[in-house]
């Protein structure tokens, strides 16, 4: 949570990565970066491909959420427990219920990739 109160309220920027504006993708590779010391892919969509596929049911903090929020469009956050997950969304970075009725019905599918092995990670360095 300390990560997240360094963050809390910046706005959204599509293509952002900074204080001054970030994405949430960008948002999620920073927290994986700065807490755990890995590096994942920068994008969303490149984001979904790594880690095991872990159900709803079984989210475990620190498990990348995924959401199809739009026909093309895609959204990521982290899951922090509670039901519970923190993004960088349009409204800022906050923390949002999974069951709120936008994203339990925008929900597309769970990763885990805390777990991984190190040859794994290096794998998805600079993806």
């Amino acid at each position: 949570m300390d990560f997240y109160n360094k963050w809390k309220g910046v706005k959204y920027k599509f293509g952002g990565d900074d204080r001054k504006g970030i994405d949430c993708s960008a948002f999620t590779q920073k927290v994986f970066k700065e807490k755990f010391d890995l590096d994942i892919p920068r994008t969303t969509r490149t984001q979904v491909k790594i880690g095991t596929t872990v159900k709803k049911s079984e989210l475990e903090l620190g498990d990348l959420i995924f959401f199809k929020t739009g026909r093309v469009d895609r959204h990521v956050g982290i899951y922090i427990g509670e039901g519970k997950f923190m993004h960088a969304s349009i409204k800022g970075v906050k923390v949002t219920k999974l069951n709120k009725p936008f994203y339990k019905k925008a929900y597309w599918t769970s990763k885990r990739v805390i777990d991984q092995n190190p040859p794994y990670i290096a794998s998805t360095t600079g993806i």
